[in-house]
């Protein structure tokens, strides 16, 4: 399958999306916004992978939303009566397009697969969106990362709010976003929104593949179970997690899978684990 936002590489159970649109910064145009849930659902409902990677090419990461995508949008009338229809139904479409734009990057929070983010560059708008709907995230050490709707008039709506103020401290969220600066790498790092920093793209890639096929190497059951339950952790509280986990192992634990996994160990070689099943009824992409 050929995407105009994206080359996938599915090779050692990793998945590797790439962004593959440096000339334009990687900017994220309507095609974007359809390509990347599809592919996502792919992977995870055929079980073509037991982890995803998303990077990018050229000097930055990703400039965000491309703004020439809503130019659309703009309400211009001289008739009153049609102003104010119009505006009705603007508001409703401008909802509509937000929603859809958010259950894009969602796609990557409720996939059953670990998402690892790799950035390069910079980060902007929408690219925040997407790092933070990701499990890990890695930087060179020349990445920023910056919330940058504010800058031009507007409240980020796709995503960022709702999961970087339980990644960050919420005094660092809020300043990032009333002011618009750039978060350097380092300082990503010593808050925790980056997991590590490297010299340079060819060595982050590098050291990210590595972890990958670690995650890779593990039961593709018992991983789905953490990610499952970390979610849940971070928006539920400590007892009813506590009663979730009891219940998610009641159903899901594989005796065999921590026999397989035991003697692996012990063995010094790689499991022999089960995938995940593909999701029932799914059907393949085209």
């Amino acid at each position: 399958m050929t995407y105009r936002c994206f080359d996938v590489n599915i090779d050692e159970k990793i998945a590797h999306i790439v962004l593959n649109r440096p000339e334009k910064r990687n900017s994220m145009i309507p095609e974007f916004w359809d390509e990347l849930p599809r592919i996502v659902q792919d992977i995870d409902e055929n079980a073509r992978a037991r982890v995803i990677v998303i990077s990018s090419t050229g000097p930055h990461f990703s400039s965000g939303l491309d703004v020439n995508a809503f130019a659309g949008l703009a309400v211009q009338s001289d008739d009153p009566a049609t102003e104010r229809e119009a505006r009705l139904q603007h508001g409703a479409k401008f909802h509509l397009i937000v929603q859809s734009m958010q259950r894009t990057f969602s796609s990557l929070e409720s996939c059953r697969l670990p998402v690892i983010a790799a950035i390069q560059g910079g980060c902007v708008g929408g690219g925040v969106d997407l790092v933070t709907a990701c499990d890990m995230r890695y930087a060179t050490k020349d990445a920023f990362l910056t919330i940058y709707e504010i800058n031009i008039g507007m409240t980020a709506d796709v995503g960022t709010f709702p999961r970087i103020a339980k990644l960050i401290p919420e005094g660092v969220a809020r300043e990032l976003a009333y002011t618009g600066r750039r978060m350097p790498a380092a300082e990503a790092q010593s808050v925790g929104l980056v997991n590590r920093v490297f010299p340079d793209q060819e060595a982050m890639l590098e050291e990210v593949m590595g972890i990958a096929r670690e995650i890779a190497r593990k039961a593709p059951l018992a991983i789905y179970g953490c990610k499952r339950l970390i979610n849940y952790a971070r928006d539920h509280s400590t007892a009813d997690t506590l009663d979730y986990v009891g219940v998610w192992n009641a159903s899901m634990l594989q005796p065999d899978e921590i026999m397989e996994a035991m003697a692996a160990n012990a063995q010094k070689r790689a499991g022999e684990f089960v995938d995940l099943p593909k999701t029932r009824g799914t059907k393949e992409t085209p």
